[in-house]
């Protein structure tokens, strides 16, 4: 089964717990793991930037990426947020397996 890995940083604890609630309730991501807080160096608008934000990791399927990325652009309060899809080129069978059904499934 093809499954992606997503990484998606967001600026507090608040935003990534409602995220991934969100992600999982509404079947997009099958999990997302939140990251202990990193330090990010950047350039926006010009001008060196630094900021605290906890890294997302989000199981999904292909065919479900662009719902996903969608969801993502209107739940996250950044601009222009990270969202940089990873193909999962090796994993246990049945944890892709698993990823894959609980996007398909419409099981509560």
């Amino acid at each position: 089964m093809n499954c992606l890995m997503v990484i998606c940083n967001v600026p507090d604890e608040t935003t990534a717990t409602h995220i991934a609630h969100v992600l999982v309730q509404e079947r997009l991501a099958a999990c997302v793991n939140i990251l202990p807080a990193c330090r990010s160096v950047y350039r926006w608008e010009g001008a060196l930037q630094e900021s605290c934000e906890l890294p997302l990791l989000i199981k999904t399927i292909p065919a479900g990426y662009a719902r996903l990325q969608q969801r993502l652009l209107e739940l996250h309060p950044y601009d222009v947020p990270e969202i940089i899809a990873l193909p999962v080129a090796q994993g246990l069978p049945a944890y892709l397996t698993w990823v894959s059904q609980c996007l398909l499934s419409s099981d509560d």
